[in-house]
């Protein structure tokens, strides 16, 4: 069965650190996009950062400068460094993926989401 497992959130202070992590697994042949979203109580999900499969990332103006996107294609798994972490960065994070199965076909698939919490 194909699936992305996130792992990494928690909670810290403000100007603290996490670092997030999605292994995708099951029968893949290949990944093209890697992207984290995050959604906070009450507010639509959005996009964080995304990563395509030779390395290229791009940025939510929110974010740059203090979050890095990266990815480790032996592995299957993408992960988002987060450093100067605001309260406002509250949030559950997705990882999101264009998976290239045995068919041939690309299909998109979500985490469950981890829950990343910035509080004193």
């Amino acid at each position: 069965q194909v699936q992305l497992v996130e792992s990494g959130g928690g909670l810290v202070q403000p100007g603290g650190s996490l670092r997030l992590s999605c292994a995708a697994s099951g029968s893949i042949f290949s990944i093209n996009a890697m992207r984290w979203y995050r959604q906070a109580p009450g507010k639509q999900r959005e996009l964080v950062a995304a990563i395509t499969s030779g390395g290229s990332a791009n940025y939510a103006d929110f974010v740059k400068g203090r979050f890095t996107i990266s990815r480790d294609n032996a592995w299957n798994t993408v992960y988002l460094q987060m450093n100067s972490l605001k309260p406002e960065d509250t949030a559950v994070y997705y990882c999101n993926a264009d998976l290239i199965l045995g068919s041939g076909r690309s299909y998109n698939y979500w985490g469950q989401g981890t829950q990343v919490t910035v509080s004193p």
